[in-house]
C-alpha cells in the first residue's frame, strides 16, 4: 500500500486542498480541489492528476456554512480516495505563529491552544486555518497533522526591519513585524534558484498579488523585508484590506465618529481595500473591465502603493537584480504588471510588452536593467514537502 499525505488551505471563504502520493521525500499530487462559496453558494470541486474533473458538487449554505462543514465535506470526499493509500499526515497552512514557531510543528493540545491566542492577529485566516485541524483530530485523533506558517520564513529578519517605533518592551513582548505569505515567497523564491540561480542568489523583490496582496525583499533566498507587519493587514492595499494607514485614522473613528473597536476592525478588514476605494468590487478582473472612474482609481492606487513597495524595498536591499510577479493578479494580469513597472524606470525595469500581455516566465525587455518575470506559487506543495521533512525526522 503506497503512502499518501493530505494537505489543507483553508481560506475565510474557501477550503483548497491536495492528496499526494508520497515517493520517499518527494510527493506527487493525486487530486487537487476547492470547497468556495462557504456560507453562500458552497461548490466543492475537484481534478485528478490528468485534469479529469471527479466531484463538482453544489451544496446549500445551511449545509456549508462554516469551514468545519467544508472540511467535513471534503473529508467524506476524500475518505474512499484511500483505500489502496496509507495516510500518513495532514499538512496546514496556518497564517500566524507568532513570536513562537519559526518551524513547522506537530500539532497538540499545547500547540493549537496557542495558535488560538493568535487569532486577533488574523481574523480572517487564523480560525478558519485551525477549524479544520479541529475536525480532522476528532476523525482522527491518530493522524498526525503538522502546522506550516505564514510568518515562518521572516523570522530572522535584522531587527532595524523587525521593529515598529515603541518601546522596547513591546517589542519583547512579540510587538514586531511578522510578515506573511511566507509559504508563497519559499516556493517562488526556490523555483528560481531552479531557473535562475545567479537571480536567486541576489537581490530578489517578489510581488505576491491577490485578493491578500505583499511584497517581499529577499538576498541570496532570505527574507530580508515585507510589507506586511503585525498582522496581515498592513502594507499593500488588497482586495477588502486598507493596507498600511495612518494610526491616527483609527484614533479619529474611535474617539471622534464613535465607532466601537470591533466596528473599525470591521471595516479594515472587509469595507476597505480595493472595494473600499471603488465603492464597487474587490475583484481587480471586474474593475479593470468596469469603465466607472472610482474603478479605475482604485487600480491606478494598488498600482502605485505596489511600485513603492517594490523602491522600498530595493532601499533595504541595496538596489534591485529581479523582481518577481506571483499569486492571482501577480500571475494573469499584464495589465497590472505594466502599470507596476511603468512607474519604476528610475530602477531600470523596462517590460516586453508582447511577452508580458501573453504572460511568460520572463518579461522583461533586452538591457541592462533587473530582470522582471512571473513564476506561479504553489504554496501546497512547499505544505506537503515541510510535513513530509518533519514526519520523517520524527518517525
Amino acid at each position: 500500500m503506497s503512502e499518501a499525505l493530505f494537505v489543507v488551505n483553508a481560506g475565510s471563504s474557501s477550503i483548497k486542498f491536495k492528496l499526494y502520493r508520497v515517493a520517499g521525500t518527494d510527493a506527487a499530487p493525486m487530486v487537487s480541489g476547492a470547497l468556495d462559496g462557504i456560507g453562500t453558494r458552497p461548490r466543492l470541486q475537484a481534478k485528478d492528476e490528468t485534469g479529469a474533473v471527479v466531484i463538482d458538487r453544489s451544496f446549500t449554505a445551511e449545509e456549508i456554512a462554516k469551514p468545519a462543514d467544508a472540511q467535513h465535506a471534503i473529508s467524506d470526499f476524500v475518505a474512499p480516495l484511500l483505500t489502496e493509500h496509507d495516510l500518513i499526515g495532514v499538512g496546514h497552512r496556518v497564517v500566524h505563529g507568532g513570536p513562537h514557531y519559526d518551524h513547522p510543528v506537530l500539532v497538540d493540545d499545547e500547540v493549537l491552544k496557542t495558535l488560538e491566542g493568535f487569532i486577533p492577529l488574523a481574523p480572517l485566516h487564523q480560525l478558519t486555518n485551525l477549524d479544520p485541524i479541529r475536525v480532522i483530530r476528532e476523525r482522527r485523533p491518530d493522524l498526525p497533522q503538522v502546522a506550516c506558517f505564514d510568518t515562518a520564513f521572516h523570522r530572522g529578519h535584522p531587527e532595524v526591519c523587525d521593529r515598529f517605533a515603541l518601546p522596547r518592551e513591546l517589542y519583547d513582548d512579540g510587538v514586531r513585524r511578522y510578515g506573511f505569505h511566507g509559504l508563497s515567497y519559499e516556493y517562488v523564491s526556490g523555483a528560481l534558484r531552479e531557473l535562475a540561480p545567479e537571480l536567486a542568489h541576489g537581490r530578489l523583490v517578489i510581488c505576491h498579488l491577490g485578493s491578500g496582496a505583499s511584497a517581499c525583499g529577499l538576498i541570496d533566498g532570505r527574507s530580508q523585508d515585507a510589507t506586511m507587519g503585525f498582522t496581515a493587514l498592513d502594507g499593500l492595499p488588497m482586495g477588502t484590506r486598507c493596507g498600511a494607514l495612518d494610526p491616527g485614522v483609527v484614533l479619529h473613528l474611535i474617539e471622534q465618529k464613535g465607532m466601537s473597536a470591533a466596528e473599525v476592525g470591521h471595516m479594515l478588514y472587509h469595507d476597505s481595500g480595493l472595494r473600499g476605494l471603488s465603492g464597487l468590487s474587490n475583484d481587480m478582473r471586474e474593475l479593470l473591465a468596469s469603465d466607472d472612474p472610482a474603478a479605475a482609481m482604485a487600480v491606478d492606487y494598488f498600482c502605485l502603493h505596489v511600485a513603492q513597495a517594490v523602491a522600498r524595498l530595493a532601499v533595504t536591499l541595496g538596489g534591485l537584480d529581479a523582481l518577481v510577479f506571483t499569486a492571482g493578479i501577480g500571475e494573469r494580469s499584464p495589465e497590472v504588471r505594466a502599470r507596476v513597472c511603468a512607474r519604476l524606470g528610475l530602477l531600470g525595469i523596462s517590460l516586453d510588452e508582447v511577452a508580458n500581455a501573453a504572460n511568460e516566465t520572463w518579461i522583461d525587455a533586452d538591457g541592462p536593467g533587473p530582470s522582471v518575470l512571473v513564476i506561479p506559487t504553489d504554496e501546497e506543495r512547499m505544505i506537503a514537502l515541510a510535513t513530509l521533512r518533519l514526519l520523517r525526522a520524527t518517525a
